[in-house]
């Protein structure tokens, strides 16, 4: 499948800052690809010339193989980090009004408009005014009138900011929908716990330039350790005995009834051998890889690149 968008080379300077050093990426299409990075890095940069809000200094942006152009700008539906409705407008009238700026007939819009409200529990508040709304209110406002032209690109930046635990849940509900409903969203957030349970792709943008992009799925692969974790009885030798020095013994613990060891695959061994190692002196009850989190990936490599 062709990625829905595409960046090459893209360079961005303000004053004497270089936001963005030649910064590719590539997303594909009905995915939710993740825009990591510490503060700073560049994202908001990159969110906002692909919103066309400013422009790079060279390099190019592509959407569905084409350059980016203004008549792309109905297509992508953005949520920035910075929240801001009209407080004095009605909520109802305000949400017809961004709706209908974005394309939708009058009878589109309160059709659609009242579904997402009726999804979100806040129809008793359509008459009321914006400042009357809570924080997370107000945001699930701007979360609706971001997606209700059914946008092809969807951009959420810290989408979760500010709200609790059950309406993140409702909201990540939300965002899966709309993927299995054939949208592709860039997701730039800080919570890794979200990345892991949402994205399929990431791009690490760290000191203006892209460190690392990849499927979260082979990142995991790429960067794990390899080490095992067993969950076994019955051992009438210690471990490192049994695995001499093909293997080592990270850690061990007993766990009421079981024990709990994790074990290193030195280079040139693989979880076949140390199987075939451990059944004649002990009982496994449970044997698994442990891959890395995504937080683990995000320090590890922004850290090396401190080091660079």
């Amino acid at each position: 499948m062709q990625p829905v968008l595409e960046a090459h080379n893209i360079i961005k300077d303000f004053a004497n800052h270089r936001a963005l050093d030649e910064v590719s990426l590539s997303v594909p299409g009905q995915k939710i690809f993740g825009l990591l990075g510490p503060n700073g890095a560049g994202k908001t940069t990159l969110i906002r010339i692909i919103n066309q809000i400013t422009a790079p200094d060279s390099g190019t942006i592509h959407f569905n193989g084409k350059p980016l152009n203004s008549s792309h700008i109905a297509r992508i539906g953005y949520l920035p980090e910075e929240r801001g409705l009209y407080k004095k407008m009605k909520v109802g009238e305000q949400a017809m009004y961004l709706a209908q700026l974005k394309g939708l007939t009058a009878k589109d819009a309160k059709q659609r408009l009242t579904g997402w409200f009726e999804k979100f529990d806040i129809m008793a508040w359509w008459n009321r005014k914006v400042e009357e709304l809570s924080k997370g209110m107000q945001q699930k406002v701007q979360f609706v009138v971001t997606v209700v032209h059914e946008p092809e690109l969807l951009i959420f930046d810290e989408p979760f900011s500010g709200f609790d635990p059950i309406n993140v849940n409702l909201l990540k509900d939300h965002i899966l929908e709309l993927k299995r409903k054939g949208a592709t969203i860039i997701f730039s957030t800080h919570n890794m716990s979200s990345v892991e349970e949402l994205c399929d792709n990431i791009a690490l943008i760290h000191r203006s330039r892209t460190i690392l992009e990849g499927s979260v799925e082979n990142l995991k692969q790429q960067f794990k350790p390899d080490n095992i974790e067993i969950i076994y009885t019955n051992g009438r030798l210690k471990l490192q005995e049994i695995l001499g020095t093909q293997f080592s013994v990270l850690e061990e613990k007993d766990q009421g009834e079981f024990k709990m060891a994790r074990i290193h695959l030195e280079k040139g061994t693989d979880s076949n051998q140390l199987i075939g190692k451990l059944l004649p002196d002990i009982n496994i009850k449970s044997f698994r890889e442990i891959l890395p989190t995504m937080n683990d990936i995000f320090i590890n490599q922004v850290n090396q690149n401190e080091n660079k």
